[in-house]
């Protein structure tokens, strides 16, 4: 069964870090193009990061670049968002999403920012909210 199950979120305070963990079931991982996303109510929801689990391309919103890092743990079939220097403007609830749910879908041509209409597999989401 394809699932994505997103875990790590919390409340943690202004300039603190949080790293979020995506578990992946192993069909889903396997060669697929793999994203973090957020959405805060009443807004459109945007891309963070997404990240090709056969290696070699990992592609960043301008607005994320910095403080956000997208790694892989291929042992796990898990992707991770490192988080560093959180700002008020960061609480959203955050998605974990696959291109492909049965795997195998390349990131080339695909951006964090333009591509989120291509992710066919979500998670339910996990919150994080920064405090003051």
């Amino acid at each position: 069964q394809v699932h994505l199950v997103e875990s790590g979120g919390g409340s943690v305070q202004a300039g603190g870090s949080l790293r979020l963990s995506c578990a992946a079931s192993e069909s889903t991982y396997r060669g697929n193009c793999l994203g973090w996303f957020r959405q805060v109510p009443g807004k459109a929801r945007e891309g963070v990061g997404i990240i090709y689990t056969g290696g070699g391309y990992i592609d960043y919103a301008d607005s994320m670049k910095g403080r956000f890092k997208v790694s892989r743990d291929n042992a796990k079939n898990e992707i991770y968002l490192q988080m560093d220097g959180l700002k008020l403007e960061d609480s959203a609830m955050y998605y974990c999403a696959a291109v492909c749910p049965d795997g195998y879908c390349l990131c080339t041509g695909r951006t964090a920012t333009e591509s989120m209409g291509d992710f066919g597999l979500w998670g339910q989401g996990t919150q994080v909210t920064v405090l003051s």
